[in-house]
């Protein structure tokens, strides 16, 4: 028979979670760690791009969906009138400048391929600047470009500036061409010939040989500058052949570029 014995005892049974008391929480703090890691590896690529990414990247966290105010429009479905306003707009800053830099890149490298030019890719300069896109033709000790003294273009660099011209006839901006000399005294008959007058007449011939065989960039240049040796790429050496140079800049579409190196 059963004990029904009231002082019997009672047993509870408890189940043992010694071995999972910690569940799942571990993992929360593993996935923390991974994102914390990848944000700081972020944050260390930034800092160590140029100031123009800088401001992209910023740019981006700032509007998203589209780099402009345009891309509210698209939150609301407005498409149609974006598609339109894209189309009649002028390039934004940012996106004139990439394309400007690409085309520079591209120059850079069709010219280091080219045989007939590979001993002149090393003193050929293309970045950013205010204005726009500048492409530097340097001189070396062995006066690649120009006869020593003379505005005179020697035949291959002739046949460069014809190539680059190629490239500039395809696009719709105003160019800029300026020649450079360095400090040396301009060596001539008494006339009053000087720098000046060589640096001028120097990007004078430039601006021929672009234009040979491109026709539509005698409209487009629109300045010849010349400087002498009052804008020095070395300042320290001012007789330094470097200073020699020829500069074509491909001007922004926009008028308000201020901020850009």
């Amino acid at each position: 028979m059963p004990n029904n014995d009231e002082t019997s005892p009672i047993i509870i049974k408890k189940e043992n979670r010694s071995a999972g008391h910690h569940g799942g929480a571990w993992k929360v703090a593993y996935a923390d760690f991974v994102t914390a890691m990848m944000a700081l590896f972020i944050v260390l690529w930034v800092l160590s791009q140029d100031e123009t990414m800088r401001e992209s990247v910023a740019k981006y966290f700032k509007d998203p969906i589209g780099f402009s105010t345009q891309g509210k429009n698209l939150l609301k479905g407005d498409t149609e009138n974006l598609l339109n306003n894209k189309q009649n707009e002028n390039p934004s800053r940012e996106s004139e400048m990439w394309e400007l830099k690409k085309m520079g890149d591209k120059i850079i490298t069709e010219i280091s391929s080219d045989p007939e030019f590979s001993n002149l890719s090393g003193q050929i300069k293309i970045e950013i600047v205010e204005e726009g896109l500048r492409i530097e033709l340097n001189e070396s000790n062995e006066n690649i470009f120009f006869e020593i003294g003379t505005a005179t273009l020697k035949d291959k660099a002739r046949h460069l500036l014809e190539k680059i011209g190629n490239y500039l006839s395809k696009l719709p901006n105003k160019i800029i061409i300026e020649g450079h000399t360095d400090s040396r005294q301009y060596s001539g008959d008494g006339s009053g010939y000087t720098n000046f007058e060589l640096s001028a007449d120097r990007a004078n011939s430039a601006r021929r040989a672009l234009a040979v065989s491109n026709s539509s960039l005698t409209n487009q240049i629109v300045e010849i500058r010349g400087y002498a040796d009052k804008k020095l790429r070395d300042q320290k050496d001012p007789f330094n052949v470097v200073n020699r140079r020829i500069s074509i800049i491909v001007k922004f579409t926009q008028e308000d570029r201020k901020g850009i190196a």
